[in-house]
């Protein structure tokens, strides 16, 4: 079992980052959603770039994995995804509407009420490193960029979350710690 689980298919940076924050990670195949070879976790991490094939296969296992995706949240899992880096991104795999448009932006994050996802940007110092912005969201909006576009929604589900956010910058420990302190281990 692991507290995070990183949907790629090679070696990462985040692995290290995980296990300086304390907490136990595992790589998967976006592919194992939904089947028994895929352990529990609390957090599921699509890294940046998962949407390229340049990068990463990772994006071909979404697709089919759209209602595993979504009993995990229900089951009170959080799912953060970071950017597909492609020009234009529809998540048809997400439980809601969010469509993404990919442009160099660095910029000064701007919360927009008070949420915990906040946290992922705590030690960023701006401007931030963001690689575009949300076109259309039914999301909640809880940071944008200095022209007002979102960079980071939320959506709750049952008793787990989904973040989106095109920040490209290595996360914060104190989303990581909070959510895995309430949260609970549920398979995808």
């Amino acid at each position: 079992m692991s507290d995070v689980i990183l949907l790629w298919d090679s070696p990462l940076l985040f692995e290290k980052l995980f296990v300086e924050y304390g907490l136990e990670c595992t790589r998967a195949l976006s592919t194992s959603l939904g089947t028994p070879y895929l352990p529990a976790c609390k957090i599921l991490v699509l890294p940046t770039g998962f949407a390229n094939k340049l990068y990463t296969k990772t994006g071909v296992g979404l697709e089919r994995s759209k209602r595993s995706l979504e009993r995990f949240v229900e089951k009170g899992g959080t799912l953060l995804v970071f950017s597909p880096l492609v020009p234009e991104y529809e998540y048809e795999w997400l439980p809601f509407s969010l469509k993404y448009v990919m442009e160099e932006n660095p910029c000064t994050p701007n919360p927009v009420d008070e949420h915990e996802a906040q946290k992922l940007i705590e030690n960023i110092i701006p401007p931030a490193g963001c690689d575009g912005y949300f076109s259309e969201t039914d999301a909640q909006v809880v940071l944008e960029d200095d022209r007002g576009r979102p960079i980071m929604v939320v959506k709750e589900i049952g008793e787990g979350m989904i973040v989106a956010t095109t920040v490209h910058e290595l996360p914060a420990a104190g989303f990581f710690e909070c959510r895995a302190e309430c949260t609970k281990k549920v398979k995808a």
